[in-house]
């Protein structure tokens, strides 16, 4: 996991720079020029996002590829080399497909895009499961786990193309929307180039700096990969869920500053940050109780399961964080969100350098703290603002943080009670979800939402109604 993640974290800073700017410009000047009743810049605009990402993905690919060798320095490992290259051709291809995923999202046309998303991860894993499961050693294990990659990433990019076509999707000179859109693309670019880049420096450094503290080469990479490829992964769950609610709302709330909508722009901005709120303040708990349980059923590796209870309480603000980050971004302020993540940055890569001497592997959870905690107040700072109509989410926040504290009461009560009579598994069902109910309704006693609507959701009404119409 350690080798895999280092070559993967460099393929993403290569990523990054080519294309991690243009899905959500194409999306925001999409929404833009369809309030304006403007088609055929709709047009050049996806034109000249495609064109940008291949004039900027392919020089790159090229250049590492045929020029590996000056290019060792950037791993630990130099068995990371052989699995960055295998995956290095899916540059390209997954730059142009990112083009397609934000003409999706401004056409507010989610379906094909979820679908390809879901069956891309489909190809990687059963492509993984079936490569993996002959290999002969961990480094033949991790050039498998590449050549899985590789191929989500092509499959991806053929049926990006081809929905593109079938949906219509026609091109248009782009020489006016070129300039325009490279202006809007550079800063949300620079940011998460910055955030690969620190992400890979992290993987160089955070190594070399525990074996300064004591550690051999062996145990700083295995530790390294116990935290950052299991842990990490895993508290991203949240924002994983709230990317389908991101995904259909930002279009909305760009449509709504475009239009000058302050009370829409205001109700939609609430409803972004409470979701958010609440769904990362129901996993909190879980980890935070179960940590040890999970990282021992996942993984077989109690380790990586300490470490994610030990970090639970950054969910709040990774999913604040990135939530906000994609709402100023929807309303073209990309520069100041690039000027937050540099300086929250910055003190992260302090903490990683200084902090392993004396907390080790945790000063990692430090560092993501600070960049996640100080994006998310510095972001919704400004979101308060720039809104002529002042979003109210306060109470809701404060509240929610207070919930945390009698949910994981009851899960450690639970926990030291059963869990050496119901084993890892009984134990994560059950405790589990009385610890998430438990959560939920202390938000419906206190009145922060109505659990009375969510039966308006549900998919069987729904489809009785569908069937009783049809009937």
């Amino acid at each position: 996991m350690g080798i895999y993640h280092i070559a993967l974290s460099v393929f993403a800073v290569l990523l990054t720079i080519s294309c991690s700017g243009i899905p959500v410009t194409i999306s925001r000047l999409m929404t833009k020029y369809k309030a304006l009743n403007q088609p055929k810049k709709e047009r050049s605009v996806i034109t000249a996002g495609i064109l940008l990402a291949v004039i900027i993905s392919l020089p790159l690919m090229l250049t590492f590829l045929f020029g590996h060798g000056a290019f060792g320095f950037l791993f630990t490992d130099e068995r990371c080399m052989a699995i960055f290259l295998i995956v290095l051709p899916a540059l390209t291809f997954n730059c142009v497909y990112s083009v397609l995923r934000g003409v999706f999202w401004g056409n507010k046309d989610f379906l094909p895009y979820s679908v390809i998303e879901l069956l891309e991860e489909v190809v990687m894993i059963l492509l993984g499961v079936i490569l993996i499961t002959g290999a002969t050693d961990v480094f033949e294990g991790a050039k498998r786990a590449a050549i899985a990659v590789l191929g989500s990433y092509i499959f991806s990019f053929a049926a990006g193309m081809l929905m593109f076509f079938l949906r219509g999707g026609r091109f248009a000179n782009p020489k006016k929307e070129f300039v325009p859109l490279f202006g809007s693309v550079l800063p949300i670019t620079a940011m998460r180039t910055a955030n690969s880049v620190i992400n890979s420096l992290v993987s160089i450094i955070l190594p070399l700096r525990l074996v300064a503290a004591g550690l051999t080469n062996s145990e700083a990479v295995s530790l390294f990969g116990s935290a950052f490829g299991m842990a990490v992964p895993l508290l991203f769950v949240p924002s994983t869920i709230l990317g389908s609610f991101v995904l259909v709302l930002i279009p909305e709330i760009s449509e709504n500053y475009y239009k000058k909508d302050a009370v829409s722009l205001k109700a939609n901005i609430e409803k972004a940050v409470k979701l958010s709120v609440f769904t990362s303040c129901l996993f909190i708990p879980l980890y935070l109780v179960l940590g040890e349980e999970i990282g021992t059923l996942i993984y077989r590796d109690a380790q990586s399961g300490v470490y994610l209870a030990h970090s639970a309480f950054l969910m709040l603000f990774m999913g604040v964080s990135g939530l906000s980050t994609s709402i100023l971004n929807s309303m073209g302020l990309e520069r100041k969100t690039l000027l937050y993540y540099v300086l929250s940055a910055a003190i992260m890569l302090a903490c990683v350098w200084f902090l392993p001497k004396y907390i080790g592997i945790y000063s990692l959870v430090v560092g993501f703290a600070v960049v996640f905690g100080l994006t998310s107040v510095l972001n919704l700072r400004l979101i308060n603002k720039i809104s002529r109509v002042k979003p109210n989410y306060l109470k809701f926040v404060l509240l929610g943080i207070a919930f945390l504290i009698p949910s994981s009461a009851v899960g450690f009560l639970l926990e030291n009670l059963l869990v050496d009579y119901l084993g890892n598994l009984l134990t994560l069902i059950l405790i589990g979800g009385v610890t998430v109910a438990f959560n939920a309704l202390l938000y419906a006693v206190f009145g922060l939402i109505d659990l009375s609507k969510l039966k308006n959701l549900s998919l069987f009404q729904k489809f009785g109604k569908r069937s009783a119409a049809k009937r």
